[in-house]
């Protein structure tokens, strides 16, 4: 096999793509941007909050999920709400679990399904941080758009959003 060099390795790459890709490979320096901005941009949300508050950002996500749903949510949703896979769910859960930040209580009478709770403590946790990170949310995000190029970033990225669940 044929070792290439550096610029013959990328000239193939390209032509792959050009050939995988529709139109052309239009489109896909967008998809290399907003894969940068997301990483980028979590990335230092996360460091700034665990940071400022100690609480790691996914931690956060679960506690604030939990309060957007009225302070409780079976496992399965959950893990959907948050992004998380349900065994990462289920971890993550057991450590808050530990922390005194939620609790597990049985869904049904027969009590096949969990429910998460977030406690008091929990709640004082979200009220500590959520503002922390709303600040980065707003300084890192929204304050680099104005209201049009927001209006058009969420119209476009919710056209490209899917509906799936994180097994």
């Amino acid at each position: 096999m044929q070792v290439l060099s550096e610029p013959d390795v990328a000239s193939y790459l390209g032509r792959l793509v050009t050939e995988a890709a529709p139109r052309g490979g239009r489109g896909l320096e967008a998809w290399q941007v907003l894969l940068r901005a997301h990483a980028t941009l979590m990335r230092q949300l996360e460091t700034d909050l665990e940071k400022q508050t100690g609480l790691a950002l996914a931690d956060f996500d679960v506690l604030a999920q939990l309060a957007f749903g009225g302070g409780a949510l079976r496992m399965t949703e959950l893990a959907d709400r948050a992004l998380i896979s349900r065994s990462g769910m289920t971890r993550r859960v057991a450590r808050l679990v530990r922390e005194g930040l939620v609790r597990r209580a049985c869904a049904d009478a027969d009590a096949r399904g969990i429910v998460v709770v977030l406690t008091e403590a929990g709640l004082v946790r979200l009220t500590e941080t959520a503002p922390v990170h709303v600040r980065g949310v707003a300084e890192l995000f929204v304050a680099q758009l104005d209201d049009q190029e927001l209006a058009v970033l969420e119209k476009a990225l919710a056209k490209v959003t899917l509906d799936c669940t994180f097994g």
